[in-house]
């Protein structure tokens, strides 16, 4: 599960990009509304950005859970068939 670190690690740094941004844009010589209007810009782009990579993580969830499924139904239908073929041994070759 290494992803999960790398994951973890851009959001932490999207997190910093934007409040570094809007500490920028806090002492940026601009007008309020102005400086408003770029917060909220910004503001709306990590938003986007955060969503995008919860959904690639989700996905990313899935299909682990996919695949983790079916290893687990193929390591069952070997067991099954182990045990098949125990039953129909005959005893003394045991």
């Amino acid at each position: 599960m290494e992803d999960s670190g790398a994951g973890s690690k851009l959001l932490w740094f999207i997190g910093g990009a934007a409040i570094g941004v809007t500490v920028a844009l806090l002492y940026a010589p601009a007008a309020g509304s102005e400086t408003r209007r770029r917060i909220g810009a910004t503001t709306a782009g990590g938003r986007e950005s955060l969503a995008g990579s919860g959904r690639e993580a989700f996905e990313r969830g899935r299909e682990l859970y996919e695949r983790g499924r079916k290893i687990v139904d193929e390591a069952a239908e070997m067991f099954e068939r182990g045990r098949q073929l125990m039953d129909d041994a005959p005893s003394d070759a045991l």
